[in-house]
């Protein structure tokens, strides 16, 4: 006959995940693993995803493309969107706001949690823009937040969004994202 324990998981905080190898996420004080690493087919959308913001903002000094970097949240919820706009003074090794802009490019390993827990996490914390990246369906799904909620404003393939950052405004076309 086998027994049940009843225990309480480890609730980490952001002093025990700067000590780890590896690359993790860190929500509401439980760890998550970012390993595998990503497909070669998820990296190279996030390359181009980087070249097209990197590129939309050579005339917007206030704002900057960033790929992964964590978000310190709080002291138990860091995350690493895995690209982003960032219009505010950057001072350190992570950022403590509220990015302008968010893609996260979906795998098998991380749709729940970017569809859900990330989704939840951004709508609270301000992100104006959050986009849904599927490879394998070519297809992104864009929302913004009015009103403290995210409205989706369209899934897109090969058309161009105008996104208002506050700062400045950046037309991206999504058809130049996708493995050819």
């Amino acid at each position: 006959m086998s027994r049940a324990y009843a225990f309480d998981p480890p609730h980490y905080t952001y002093d025990d995940y700067k000590l780890w190898e590896g690359r993790w996420e860190l929500i509401g004080g439980t760890a998550y693993a970012m390993s595998p690493a990503p497909s070669v087919a998820h990296q190279a959308v996030s390359n181009k995803i980087a070249r097209l913001l990197d590129a939309a903002l050579d005339d917007c000094p206030q704002c900057r493309a960033l790929l992964p970097v964590d978000w310190r949240i709080s002291d138990d919820t860091v995350v690493q969107p895995d690209n982003l706009v960032v219009c505010h003074p950057v001072d350190g090794a992570y950022i403590t706001r509220a990015p302008e802009l968010v893609f996260e490019i979906l795998s098998k390993s991380t749709a729940v949690k970017d569809e859900h827990t990330k989704f939840a996490i951004y709508e609270a914390e301000g992100v104006r823009y959050y986009v849904l990246v599927n490879v394998e369906d070519r297809v992104a799904k864009v929302f913004h937040l009015c009103e403290g909620r995210y409205v989706k404003l369209a899934d897109v393939a090969d058309e161009t969004v105008e996104f208002d950052l506050g700062k400045c405004r950046i037309a991206f076309d999504f058809g130049r994202i996708w493995l050819r």
